[in-house]
């Protein structure tokens, strides 16, 4: 994976990059619709990569280990061809739904031991296993195994998790050297900084994986219930520290506004359910404000979903029509409502590239954020 600098915002850390894979070219910055299992949940790949526009998707390395299982798509050649994608992936090393399992998993220096979520079943992740499996899953960009603490927590539970991290990450890196991709196509190992709200901790996190000298960085361990604030708090710190010249990764952001207030500090990726999830119940992002399309006030509203006209799905759908599917508990409106959010999230990437480049990102980020936050029809 090579990373190249193409722009920066001149009153920002704001950045636009290329990122070269085997797979194709990644304009930054970039959001990657999540894809659990193998898929973006009620959307074709064929709409993904053509009216949608994404570039780059992620898979759930927690997720696929379950189900179909390694044996399965190591038969299939990877999960780039099981799925149908020939476009970049980016996979997780599974340390958050291990850390979501916090009744079912018990950590130690070895590893995670977890039961299944489908059927209650044992399972043991150690961070050379979790390289193994994302080989054989065959991303272009893998994720260092981690433990991704709570929020709150105490300052001496945290540091410990993080030193933790360390030693994993130690290990991923020496299971990386040891071993080869399957398919022929290179893989990424990216490192996870961990330190929650502790600005120290995350400062010794940043310059440790910094030291990895890794193709890309990721930082974890945010949006996990803090403050706004003490997120960008967090991520000011790091982007101070992590390599200019290699992508940062913000794992699991977030809402528009966040994207574009991390984008401001230097994050160059972004992954979140956030968009078709909303979606899935009813909750639609536009460059106007949000709508609930559910309310009644949509009931005789003709018009498109965005104004922006942002995708083929503003102009072929109204308001008036999204909301009767929803009410009437069609399926389609999931999938409408889902096609909409990301593209929405694709364009709005797209646009503060451009601004970026053209030097006026902070200008058009400022005015833009208060339209963001604003609900329509309430």
């Amino acid at each position: 994976m090579r990373f190249e600098l193409q722009g920066t915002d001149s009153r920002s850390k704001a950045r636009a990059g290329k990122l070269s894979t085997d797979h194709g070219d990644i304009l930054s910055p970039v959001f990657m619709p999540v894809g659990t299992q193998g898929t973006v949940k009620t959307v074709h790949q064929r709409e993904l990569r053509d009216e949608v526009k994404a570039p780059v998707i992620l898979g759930n390395t927690y997720h696929l280990y379950l189900r179909p299982g390694m044996e399965i798509l190591r038969a299939a050649g990877g999960l780039h061809r099981f799925m149908g994608w020939d476009r970049p992936m980016l996979t997780d090393s599974g340390g958050y739904q291990i850390f979501s399992l916090s009744e079912q998993r018990k950590l130690s220096e070895e590893g995670a031991r977890f039961k299944s979520h489908i059927d209650g079943s044992t399972h043991f992740f150690t961070p050379e296993s979790v390289v193994d499996i994302q080989r054989a899953i065959g991303a272009d960009f893998i994720m260092a195994f981690d433990e991704c603490p709570p929020y709150p927590a105490e300052r001496a539970y945290v540091e410990k998790s993080m030193e933790l991290t360390h030693r994993w990450l130690d290990r991923c890196w020496t299971r990386m050297e040891k071993t080869e991709p399957l398919y022929g196509h290179a893989q990424s190992l990216f490192p996870i900084c961990q330190g929650g709200i502790y600005p120290d901790l995350r400062q010794r996190s940043a310059e440790y994986i910094a030291s990895k000298g890794a193709d890309g960085n990721a930082i974890g361990g945010l949006s996990v219930g803090e403050p706004a604030e003490e997120m960008y708090r967090m991520v000011e710190t790091v982007c101070g520290i992590l390599p200019e010249d290699r992508p940062r990764y913000l794992m699991g952001v977030g809402t528009p506004v966040n994207l574009l207030e991390n984008i401001a500090l230097g994050i160059d990726m972004f992954d979140c359910v956030m968009p078709s999830r909303n979606a899935r119940n009813g909750m639609l992002f536009t460059f106007e404000g949000i709508i609930n399309i559910r309310n009644a006030v949509w009931a005789n509203d003709f018009g498109p979903l965005d104004p922006s006209g942002t995708s083929y799905v503003d102009s072929a759908y109204s308001k008036a029509y999204v909301r009767h599917l929803f009410v009437s508990n069609e399926y389609l409106g999931k999938q409408i409502a889902t096609l909409h959010n990301l593209t929405f999230y694709v364009e709005l990437m797209r646009q503060a590239r451009e601004h970026i480049l053209e030097g006026r990102f902070t200008e058009w980020k400022n005015a833009l954020i208060p339209k963001l936050e604003h609900r329509l029809g309430a």
